[in-house]
């Protein structure tokens, strides 16, 4: 059983172009996302996946500096590019996670995985996004090649071949998914912390600053904390809708 987490990245966001190249607090985010990614277990490999544009060079420049696989497939068609970086990768089991998301925290990922994986066959897709308890921003969803294969073949609506999993996760019929929370999980879904607009950039640089050299390795619960410590930065990006799906 192979493992593969796919990050997906590109430089033309419409809210905020090269978001995942910003610093935060030394580093870009793409390459905070990786790190804490590469913490996962039960993971083979970690690779990034962008597109073939001339645009996001940078992205696949940074990959190779940072010594991780790039696969680069369709701009627009986000379906299709997992699909082919997971037949590339020979993957069976994909956990998705996205780079605008560098405050993941490995230890809740690493649930999801291990409850997908401890399943069997008998469910197609897991996530920490279904039942929304945690901070946007530690999202992590874990699916078969089987389903990313029968959802890459059969969606044709435009949201279904950008959202990646979103054929999956609507259509109960033909996928059992599974809701995974950290026991004893309270209510943060007021937290956000992802990467996608201005606002949201001001916000992580002041929380990255609080953390200091805590960044890499902070939890969720020791994030909280620093962000309960400072509740007025929450006025950067606390209005923010999150983009429907």
């Amino acid at each position: 059983m192979r493992v593969v987490t796919i990050i997906q990245a590109r430089i033309s966001s419409t809210r905020l172009p090269a978001k995942v190249l910003l610093d935060l607090g030394g580093k870009t985010a793409l390459e905070r996302c990786l790190r804490r990614a590469q913490q996962f277990t039960g993971v083979d490999e970690v690779v990034i996946a962008t597109s073939e544009s001339e645009y996001d060079e940078p992205i696949a420049l940074l990959a190779r500096r940072l010594g991780v696989p790039c696969y680069r497939g369709s701009e627009l068609d986000v379906l299709a590019r997992y699909f082919f970086a997971a037949t590339e990768t020979r993957a069976d089991v994909i956990v998705r996670v996205t780079s605008d998301c560098p405050l993941l925290d490995p230890t809740i990922s690493s649930q999801v995985i291990s409850h997908f994986l401890g399943r069997g066959d008998t469910i197609q897709y897991a996530s920490n996004t279904l039942n929304r308890r945690l901070p946007r921003g530690l999202d992590t969803e874990v699916f078969s090649f089987e389903a990313l294969q029968r959802a890459n073949y059969e969606a044709t609506a435009a949201p279904d071949r950008e959202h990646v999993t979103r054929f999956i996760y609507t259509n109960a019929a033909k996928f059992v998914c599974e809701s995974v929370l950290p026991p004893g999980a309270g209510d943060e879904s007021q937290h956000r912390w992802t990467l996608d607009t201005p606002e949201d950039y001001q916000f992580l640089v002041r929380l990255f600053e609080r953390l200091g050299s805590a960044a890499q390795t902070a939890d969720l619960q020791q994030v909280l904390e620093a962000a309960n410590a400072q509740p007025d930065i929450r006025k950067f990006n606390g209005h923010i809708e999150q983009k429907p799906t």
